[in-house]
Protein backbone atom coordinates (compact mmCIF):
# COMPACT_ATOMS: atom_id res chain seq x y z
CA UNK A 1 0.00 0.00 0.00
CA UNK A 2 1.17 3.48 -0.85
CA UNK A 3 -0.18 6.80 0.27
CA UNK A 4 -1.63 8.75 -2.61
CA UNK A 5 -3.38 11.69 -1.00
CA UNK A 6 -3.31 13.40 2.40
CA UNK A 7 -5.67 16.28 3.09
CA UNK A 8 -7.93 17.83 5.69
CA UNK A 9 -10.53 18.61 3.02
CA UNK A 10 -13.23 15.91 3.07
CA UNK A 11 -14.58 17.05 -0.31
CA UNK A 12 -11.18 16.42 -1.91
CA UNK A 13 -11.18 12.88 -0.49
CA UNK A 14 -14.66 12.27 -1.91
CA UNK A 15 -13.73 13.72 -5.32
CA UNK A 16 -10.51 11.70 -5.58
CA UNK A 17 -12.31 8.55 -4.49
CA UNK A 18 -15.00 9.06 -7.14
CA UNK A 19 -12.39 9.64 -9.85
CA UNK A 20 -10.41 6.55 -8.91
CA UNK A 21 -13.52 4.38 -8.55
CA UNK A 22 -14.51 5.46 -12.04
CA UNK A 23 -11.19 4.14 -13.33
CA UNK A 24 -11.55 0.86 -11.47
CA UNK A 25 -8.82 1.66 -8.95
CA UNK A 26 -9.62 0.50 -5.43
CA UNK A 27 -8.85 3.06 -2.72
CA UNK A 28 -8.49 2.55 1.00
CA UNK A 29 -9.35 5.58 3.15
CA UNK A 30 -7.46 5.87 6.41
CA UNK A 31 -7.98 8.14 9.42
CA UNK A 32 -11.69 8.50 8.61
CA UNK A 33 -12.82 8.41 12.23
CA UNK A 34 -10.14 10.72 13.61
CA UNK A 35 -12.72 13.46 14.15
CA UNK A 36 -13.68 11.64 17.35
CA UNK A 37 -10.22 12.40 18.74
CA UNK A 38 -9.88 15.93 17.41
CA UNK A 39 -13.37 17.09 18.30
CA UNK A 40 -14.55 17.56 14.69
CA UNK A 41 -12.41 20.64 14.04
CA UNK A 42 -10.71 19.13 10.99
CA UNK A 43 -7.04 19.54 11.82
CA UNK A 44 -5.96 15.92 11.36
CA UNK A 45 -5.52 14.92 7.73
CA UNK A 46 -7.19 11.93 6.14
CA UNK A 47 -5.28 9.67 3.78
CA UNK A 48 -6.11 7.70 0.66
CA UNK A 49 -4.07 4.60 0.03
CA UNK A 50 -3.83 2.51 -3.14
CA UNK A 51 -2.11 -0.75 -3.98
CA UNK A 52 1.52 -0.41 -5.04
CA UNK A 53 0.64 -1.75 -8.48
CA UNK A 54 -2.08 0.91 -8.94
CA UNK A 55 -0.11 3.89 -7.67
CA UNK A 56 1.29 5.07 -11.02
CA UNK A 57 -2.10 4.94 -12.73
CA UNK A 58 -3.89 6.53 -9.74
CA UNK A 59 -1.37 9.38 -9.65
CA UNK A 60 -1.94 9.97 -13.38
CA UNK A 61 -5.72 10.13 -12.86
CA UNK A 62 -5.36 12.70 -10.07
CA UNK A 63 -2.77 14.71 -12.01
CA UNK A 64 -5.01 14.80 -15.11
CA UNK A 65 -7.87 16.15 -12.98
CA UNK A 66 -5.74 18.78 -11.18
CA UNK A 67 -6.03 17.11 -7.79
CA UNK A 68 -2.98 17.87 -5.63
CA UNK A 69 -1.53 14.65 -4.25
CA UNK A 70 1.45 13.48 -2.23
CA UNK A 71 3.11 11.64 -5.00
Amino acid sequence: MRELLRTTDPTMIAFATALLDGEGIEVFPLDVHMSVLEGSIGILPRRLMVRDSDHFRAAAVLRDNDVPFEG
